[in-house]
């Protein structure tokens, strides 16, 4: 039986593709040989904006910087709790260039910003749920991280490990519903955090492999509007029967660098 949702207006901060590339390879999905349409992802990250915008939602932007390809995922580059911000430290020497951009865009706006002493990369791997802050490791974020994310914001940290490259980030293989459920792909965690996730949410939504390898899971959901890739197709219709409303916003050329709806999404917690 479906529920009535009830959305919750957002702030987001974004940043503009306008020096979007494949220039390296840090994850499976980056062939730095396939060529970008720059004009393409330019429009798909406009309409993802206009998107936001007309649900509601605030959408802020910080100024791309030359020479940052990956800028463009803005959820890497910190996660925002209660209006406190934890920013990030980046695994691969290509993108840690991209946090003191986003560091002095925060504090222009009057955030402090704690910086990490551990790899940390946003909400890439930080997935704030209400109750628990979900945090994931093996490729990038490190467990240390996780212990100082805990310190920091005094919410109880629950680490999972991926082990699928292909699910680098937390937030490929996993996203909020609301405060009490997620979807994810169950595969692309350990036997151990499967567990912890089964226990945790036993009503989660469960996606396919091929609904994730769409970038089904990463996803961004106000509470009712669940904005998600259009080839998610299972993905969207057991969340349609769960009473949510899914809204298709292709970002498909963002694939190409192992990115998509909410790579491109920080959530700014006031």
């Amino acid at each position: 039986m479906s529920e009535c949702r009830v959305p919750r207006r957002r702030r987001f901060l974004v940043c503009e593709p306008r020096h979007f590339a494949v220039q390296y390879a840090i994850n499976p999905w980056m062939h730095p040989d396939v060529r970008v349409d720059l004009d393409l992802a330019q429009r798909q990250w406009h309409a993802l904006v206009r998107v936001y915008r007309d649900h509601g939602h605030t959408v802020d932007t910080v100024e791309p910087v030359a020479g940052l390809p990956d800028m463009v995922f803005a959820a890497n580059s910190a996660v925002v709790v209660d209006g406190r911000v934890f920013g990030s430290l980046f695994h691969a020497p290509e993108r840690r260039p991209e946090s003191p951009p986003y560091d002095t865009w925060f504090k222009t706006q009057g955030f402090d910003v704690y910086r990490p002493e551990n790899v940390c990369e946003g909400e890439g791997d930080l997935v704030p749920t209400g109750r628990y802050v979900l945090a994931g490791t093996g490729f990038r974020t490190t467990p240390e991280a996780h212990r100082e994310v805990q310190e920091f914001f005094g919410v109880p940290v629950i680490s999972l490990t991926l082990v699928d490259p292909y699910f680098y980030h937390l937030d490929t293989a996993l996203f909020v519903l609301d405060e009490e459920n997620i979807a994810y792909y169950p595969d692309a965690f350990s036997p151990g955090s499967r567990e912890v996730l089964a226990r945790l949410y036993p009503d989660a939504v469960l996606a396919t492999r091929e609904d994730a390898m769409a970038f089904g899971l990463n996803s961004v959901c106000d509470g009712r509007h669940v904005f998600i890739a259009p080839e998610a197709t299972a993905l969207a219709a057991q969340l349609e029967a769960r009473g949510y409303v899914t809204v298709p916003v292709d970002l498909s050329e963002f694939h190409k660098a192992g990115g998509g709806i909410k790579c491109c999404t920080q959530e700014i917690r006031s």
